[in-house]
């Protein structure tokens, strides 16, 4: 956080056209990285809580949840989504580059559940061109930030009663869509999800389950049995 603030300062002028600071002084500094870091993957029994859950709030929080679900993207690009980036009739999502932290500007195809999420968005916020998917509920002419989706999304955890777990947040579902897709080539999963490197997906957002692992097991067993 540190870091941040000092980059941003480097960065901002003030009313006079000065920068606040000349320079980082931290800038090269390396920091150090957690061992085991957490990455919470969300489960399918916790999405379909807060989908349940989500009934009974803003309508943006449930069509933001849906489209991280089945897109697999950072809540800071689908908040950012605008009407211009749903292509309806090739039934595609533009991700500009911009809003993706690995500046990756894609495209990806929807699903039936976000065709649907994007239909009911635009019974509640019909628009054209660069108005936003997602308005800020005071102002419809920028899109919600990034504060309402984390208070909404602590908001709807309390009303699913989960049970609360350090690291479950937005970016979990990201993780979910990786692992529910590890059976996909990982070229098509980083199409997909947007990733620009296998690595990255390998490293940060795929994680073999129990369960996972013994059908691998199973399957091999049931391979080893059959006869040549």
């Amino acid at each position: 956080m540190l870091l941040a603030i000092l980059n941003w300062a480097a960065k901002s002028r003030d009313e006079e056209g000065r920068l606040l600071l000349e320079s980082n002084p931290f800038r090269g500094l390396k920091t150090p990285a957690e061992k085991n870091p957490t990455r919470v993957v969300l489960t399918q029994a916790e999405y379909e809580a807060l989908l349940h859950a989500s009934l009974e709030m803003d309508w943006r929080f449930r069509v933001a949840l849906v489209l991280a679900h089945e897109t697999g993207h950072r809540i800071g690009a689908i908040r950012q989504l605008r009407w211009s980036d749903i292509d309806v009739e090739n039934g595609t999502i533009r991700w500009r580059a911009e809003h993706e932290k690995t500046g990756y500007e894609h495209r990806t195809p929807m699903t039936s559940e976000a065709v649907s999420v994007l239909e009911e968005a635009r019974r509640r916020n019909p628009g054209i061109g660069d108005i936003p998917l997602l308005p800020a509920p005071k102002d419809p002419s920028v899109c919600m930030s990034r504060s309402l989706a984390r208070d909404w999304w602590s908001k709807a955890v309390a009303r699913a009663e989960l049970e609360p777990k350090r690291g479950r947040g937005w970016h979990s579902l990201r993780r979910k869509f990786a692992s529910d897709l590890m059976n996909q080539p990982l070229k098509v999963l980083c199409e997909l999800g947007g990733w620009k490197t296998a690595q990255t997906v390998l490293q940060c957002y795929q994680r073999a389950d129990q369960d996972r692992l013994r059908k691998a097991l199973e399957d091999r067993r049931r391979a080893r049995s059959r006869p040549i």
